[in-house]
């Protein structure tokens, strides 16, 4: 199983304030889309709180320690349960939020990677991404237009 993550990052890794994404992208949000459609997304019960409801036409897989039922979703106690969901899946997508980022690193092996080429201030941020540990294998840059206020990247990286 190839374990993937999906995130949108700012040029100092942040990722979010207030439990909400720092910028509004229509570009960003149809790539994260084409991405993740028809597979499986793993995300932490904040992020799930942040989208507000099942991603449509994915299998959702929420982590939480609360004992709770979420319509739609699966339910899972941490990360390592929610990937043994997913045994026979040839890859699933790790949509956040920081916690389960930073846990998911050390297994990942491979970034969807947009960089947002902008600073901003938030509260939770992206880990470190080791040069050594990742090889860059595409990239299309987009300059900011009517619909997307800022310049960004898609960046795809692989385990090196």
């Amino acid at each position: 199983m190839t374990i993937s993550i999906v995130v949108a990052i700012s040029e100092n890794h942040a990722i979010g304030k207030d439990n909400q994404l720092l910028w509004h992208l229509p570009k960003d949000l149809k790539h994260f889309k084409e991405i993740t459609t028809g597979g499986t997304v793993i995300m932490g019960r904040k992020t799930y709180d942040s989208v507000g409801k099942p991603l449509p036409n994915r299998r959702n897989i929420i982590i939480t320690r609360q004992q709770i039922e979420i319509a739609g979703c699966e339910v899972a106690n941490s990360l390592q349960a929610a990937l043994d969901l997913c045994r026979d899946h040839k890859e699933v997508f790790i949509v956040g939020g920081a916690e389960i980022y930073k846990q998911a690193m050390p297994l990942t092996d491979r970034i969807y990677l947009t960089i947002v080429h902008e600073n901003f201030e938030g509260d939770t941020y992206f880990p470190e991404i080791k040069p050594d540990t990742w090889k860059e294998t595409e990239r299309t840059d987009h300059e900011a237009d009517e619909k997307n206020a800022f310049p960004f990247s898609f960046i795809t990286l692989e385990r090196a």
